[in-house]
């Protein structure tokens, strides 16, 4: 039985009275991502109930002011925003190296009140910039972008339950599990095998036991491979290149692309399409997502959705009244130094990795500095049940 979301998401589906096969039910990624965004609020919201002083935490990195980029970004804030994430905007200028980058992403894998970071790409910087390494470079449990190598790793091994999943396959899993279809024993077909969607696309399908076939440039008879696709994910980058009569009857046809190709009748000159084309293939498949208005809303959901789920897993993992501190080792010497020698040599800890040792929450902490911190009053009414410490340290 289909869910009632589904039923909701799915239109456009008109027989005709000649008798042929109805068209294509068209998949809204718009109406799903809101659906997303809304549960996800309830599930922040509920968290705050329990946590009064705790935020999930989302910070975006960008190098350079690519106008395309400013606008993915302001989308992504505004959706945190939304939802109630604390959503930080780090943007580093055109002539940042790469060591600068580095810094900036340890800087920020080492704040506790970070739950997620996005490298938004591409990099645009004067300099030369490993991409790879900038990304792998974010700490795998803060990496909501399921970018990095041990993520992308965890994915193909079948760690679903302990790994982010990249957002615009997680997205396209949503939208066919919204239209009521299910995947095991479909034979599917992915057309692309880029990190972002094509690869990880083809490990999700395939650990939702449908039958995959990876299709690309080097493909042969492509139309006879989607054309026995039961499930057809296209993420090429080729306007419109997947031809309605390729597609099997009944099918279901998620479009990835976004591609801009000339129009005179648009004010701009131009409009955008995607992968497949979309008024013939939406006479043969079953379910169909427009571009735009399809897979690209489900990617920012989704990116709110793992960050959410990164702040769920930290809060897991806290445990009132039970400190996790880790020890700075000393180097015994003769003889014993006083307690203020021992003091100055020993590596200041961060104080916000201190602090999420001790059980605060971000929002009760006020870092000035790497090394130093307020602390809101309100901690004690929080922690009054807990037992009380051996020493006080009072510093001014």
């Amino acid at each position: 039985m289909l869910s009632v979301a589904a039923t909701i998401l799915r239109h456009g589906a008109v027989r005709c009275r000649c008798g042929q096969r109805a068209m294509a039910t068209v998949i809204s990624g718009n109406k799903t991502s809101q659906l997303v965004r809304e549960r996800l609020k309830t599930d922040v919201a509920e968290m705050r109930s329990h946590f009064p002083g705790f935020r999930p935490g989302l910070v975006v990195l960008q190098v350079g002011d690519r106008d395309d980029s400013n606008l993915y970004i302001s989308m992504k804030l505004k959706a945190a925003a939304e939802i109630g994430i604390s959503a930080n905007h780090i943007r580093l200028p055109s002539t940042a190296t790469e060591e600068e980058v580095l810094r900036s992403i340890v800087s920020v894998n080492e704040n506790p009140a970070v739950h997620g970071l996005i490298v938004q790409l591409p990099l645009d910087s004067v300099n030369p910039i490993d991409t790879e390494k900038v990304t792998n470079a974010v700490a795998p449990e803060k990496d909501v972008d399921g970018l990095t190598s041990i993520n992308a790793g965890k994915l193909s091994r079948g760690d679903l339950g302990d790994c982010f999943i990249p957002c615009t396959p997680n997205g396209c899993m949503e939208l066919i599990a919204q239209a009521g279809v299910s995947v095991a024993g479909k034979n599917a077909v992915v057309i692309g095998r880029s990190k972002i969607v094509g690869a990880p696309m083809h490990d999700l399908l395939l650990w939702s036991h449908a039958t995959v076939t990876t299709c690309h440039s080097k493909t042969r008879d492509l139309a006879a491979q989607v054309g026995r696709a039961d499930v057809l994910v296209v993420g090429a980058g080729k306007a419109e290149m997947v031809k309605g009569d390729w597609v099997k009857e009944g099918a279901v046809v998620i479009d990835c692309g976004i591609n801009h190709i000339p129009d005179s009748s648009k004010p701009s000159g131009k409009r955008v399409v995607g992968d497949v084309h979309y008024a013939s293939a939406k006479e043969r498949a079953g379910f169909i997502t427009p571009v735009p208005g399809g897979v690209g809303p489900m990617t920012v959901a989704m990116l709110m959705e793992n960050t959410v789920q990164s702040a769920k897993r930290f809060l897991n993992s806290y445990r009132p009244g039970k400190w996790n501190i880790t020890y700075i080792k000393l180097k015994p010497v003769r003889p014993k130094p006083s307690d203020a020698a021992i003091s100055q040599a020993c590596a200041t800890k961060p104080v916000m990795k201190l602090a999420r040792e001790m059980g605060l929450f971000s929002e009760e902490v006020e870092p000035h500095g790497r090394h130093r911190a307020k602390v809101q009053l309100d901690v004690l009414t929080r922690m009054r049940a807990q037992p009380d410490g051996k020493y006080v340290v009072v510093t001014g």
